[in-house]
């Protein structure tokens, strides 16, 4: 059976540890959690082995399988658009195990959570956000882990539902999931910018809401880039620039080659001179000046 291991720098608790196995048993004491009239669980204590793929949900132990398409491909969105999303102070993990009772052990599908440690436990920060892919998950245990992971403190959990394509916000206070509007955005302080929801259910929208939150946060190569676009796109203006000023002053030369010789500019004369670039331009005059009439 798994004891919960003790946090770093955290005072010992007889009411954490395994009590001794009575004398000449030879058999192991189950172990004797703490009772509700103690303080929450640090999220590092363990009531599972990490990497194991076990969890505990309170007191059932699950089995976390390797996924399907059905729930790895939503995963792997999740985990691109809300790890660009974390704004400067947070930090985003994938699966990771948080001890939010007596009873539960658990690990989300992506969190978003304060970076660094928490001065008052020693630990890691509680998470803010926690997402969600519901596949083969009923969502009576999916609202189990919903429950306990706002009454440890998480401030928001938001689920996907596969089977019924919903994006879905736990309410606790009315105690059920709310559907989000798809065409809506998820704000929060501990993002850089709001996330548009269809971000979590098409790949190319999730690609534009990366990029966009990237630029949101100054990213250095976004900057580079638009940088490099600006430069070449102000060398080729002005190449173009300094091409149509020599096309014009050609013009005026023709104009005035043809007014001193007498040459009459019509309609075709001028539909011809319209259709030319600089170097026509300047061929013409050449032969203007040379021939002395319109070639």
């Amino acid at each position: 059976m798994l004891i919960p291991l003790m946090a770093p720098g955290r005072p010992p608790s007889d009411a954490r540890r395994a009590p001794s196995s009575g004398a000449g048993t030879g058999s192991a004491t189950a172990l004797r959690l703490p009772s509700s009239t103690e303080p929450p669980p640090y999220v590092d204590d363990r009531l599972v082995e990490p990497e194991t793929r076990e969890e505990l949900v309170r007191g059932r132990r699950v089995h976390a399988l390797p996924a399907k398409l059905e729930h790895a491909d939503p995963h792997s969105l999740l985990d691109r658009v809300i790890g660009s999303h974390a704004t400067k102070g947070f930090i985003t993990s994938a699966d990771l195990l948080t001890h939010t009772s007596r009873r539960s052990d658990f690990a989300t599908d992506v969190c978003v959570r304060r970076s660094g440690t928490d001065p008052r436990t020693g630990n890691r920060y509680l998470e803010e956000l926690a997402f969600e892919v519901v596949h083969t998950q009923s969502r009576r245990s999916m609202t189990t882990r919903a429950k306990d992971l706002t009454q440890c403190g998480v401030r928001r959990v938001f689920a996907f539902f596969v089977k019924t394509n919903e994006v879905c916000e736990w309410s606790p206070r009315k105690r059920r999931w709310l559907p989000l509007d798809l065409d809506g955005t998820i704000s929060d302080p501990a993002l850089v910018r709001p996330i548009p929801v269809r971000a979590l259910l098409d790949a190319a929208i999730a690609d534009d809401a990366v990029i966009d939150a990237l630029d949101a946060k100054g990213n250095p190569r976004l900057v580079e880039i638009r940088n490099a676009g600006y430069t070449k796109g102000r060398t080729k203006g002005r190449a173009e620039g300094r091409a149509e000023g020599r096309a014009e002053r050609r013009l005026e030369a023709i104009e005035t080659a043809c007014e001193l010789l007498d040459i009459s500019l019509g309609p075709l004369e001028r539909t011809r001179l319209a259709a030319l670039d600089d170097a026509g331009l300047a061929s013409l005059l050449a032969r203007i000046k040379a021939e002395r009439r319109w070639p």
